[in-house]
């Protein structure tokens, strides 16, 4: 169990990689180079980009925003797989644990918080495929529970950025330089390793294909949005009248102005397009193609709303909702739970865990009605089912029966 953290200081890593800006230069060949080291293992220059490209466009920013957080609000519980003293002190160990965890950045020591920030940092891995925490224990030895003579376990979480990470061995690793072909293994307990969607990949094309026209449509605007000024004048070319005439046209900041004598014809280049632009378009497509990556639908925040919309939107938000607190919960008891258990309890059989609690409660309620008719018919309902499924955990005190509860 790691009581220390085991990486290199990283906090001033920021200054020397930040001389490589993959977003300043960004085009199809070099998004399709970066893409292809992702997948060949050098997960480096995509991370660079996919969190460039996350905080500085703002669909992107707004709808990633707004996913990460819906999850880090979710209301948790230590719940048991059954009604044993055995899950009670279980359940009393992970609770702790839960309570008093720290969670930090190692990069960026201000973003400091607890068990919310923990999930928000999780979800990096929805965007970027994965996320990294490095666990840094600590043992409470006034903290004891009956019947254990350990001390109980807290951990700070120390979020580590993809981009100090490479994926050649199919095995996530840690490397300090850029110069580093092979990093440090990860230790199985020392690490928390969360694997998501990866829709940064998408993302990242869809945010090239809408700034290629946003640029174009901005030197559109740029040459056309002032009209030309031309101006006539009976002066000759080189007095000072026709000087005087020539600052006058140059002061009202025109990119295109002209001065010409009497009588002279200048025929007018007209470059403004006949008919609908069709930079709008391609960047409203853009918008709504990594809206809809990340709300499940195109029915986003962008769409026109209906009633009809607004009810598929909503359930297709829970349903997303619920797919993120599986994939958060799965992760924390798979690597975090059972490690801690274990160092409390040795090899005894994993009783307790923690779950989210998503707020999908349509879904519930139907649940609900479903459970009511079967126990009318005189169906057995396990309990243990009912309390995950409703995330309902056990009381603190002795009388846990489902039937006294509810009276």
């Amino acid at each position: 169990m790691k009581v220390t953290s085991s990486i290199p200081p990283i906090y001033g890593a920021r200054s020397w990689r930040s001389s490589f800006s993959p977003i300043r230069s960004l085009s199809p060949e070099s998004l399709t180079r970066y893409l292809d080291a992702f997948h060949m293992g050098n997960l480096r220059p995509a991370a660079m980009l996919w969190d460039a490209i996350e905080r500085r466009d703002d669909v992107l920013q707004a709808v990633a925003t707004k996913r990460k957080k819906s999850v880090s609000r979710l209301q948790w519980d230590i719940l048991t797989t059954d009604n044993s003293n055995e899950a009670r002190l279980q359940r009393t160990a992970l609770k702790f644990f839960y309570n008093t965890m720290k969670c930090v950045n190692a990069v960026d020591g201000n973003e400091r918080g607890g068990f919310s920030l923990l999930v928000r940092q999780m979800m990096d891995a929805v965007g970027k495929k994965y996320a990294v925490h490095e666990i840094v224990y600590k043992l409470h030895g006034e903290c004891r529970i009956p019947d254990v003579d350990k001390p109980l376990l807290s951990a700070e979480f120390r979020f580590v950025p993809l981009e100090f990470f490479e994926n050649s061995s199919g095995r996530l690793r840690f490397t300090v330089k850029d110069s580093d072909r092979e990093g440090i293994a990860l230790e199985d307990g020392a690490w928390l390793t969360t694997v998501g969607d990866g829709l940064m990949e998408s993302c990242s094309i869809a945010y090239l294909f809408k700034h290629l026209p946003l640029r174009d449509w901005l030197v559109y605007c740029e040459r056309n949005g002032m009209p030309g000024i031309k101006c006539i004048t009976d002066a000759f070319p080189g007095t000072s009248q026709w000087e005087e005439a020539k600052k006058a046209v140059e002061s009202f900041g025109a990119e295109f102005n002209a001065i010409v004598s009497a009588g002279s014809d200048l025929q007018a280049v007209d470059l403004g397009a006949r008919g609908e632009l069709p930079y709008p378009g391609l960047v409203e497509r853009m918008d709504r193609a990594m809206a809809a990556l990340w709300c499940g639908s195109d029915l986003s925040t962008l769409s026109r709303s209906s009633a009809i919309g607004a009810s598929l939107q909503s359930s297709e938000r829970n349903s997303i909702e619920s797919e993120d607190a599986a994939m958060i919960s799965e992760t924390l008891n798979a690597q975090v739970d059972t490690f801690v258990l274990a160092h409390l309890f040795g090899n005894a059989p994993v009783r307790a865990y923690l779950r989210l609690r998503p707020t999908a409660q349509d879904e519930m309620i139907r649940d609900l009605e479903v459970y009511e008719r079967l126990a009318k018919l005189g169906v057995s309902l396990p309990e243990n089912d009912l309390r995950e499924r409703f995330g309902i955990s056990l009381p603190e005190n002795d009388r846990d029966d489902l039937q006294h509860s509810a009276a």
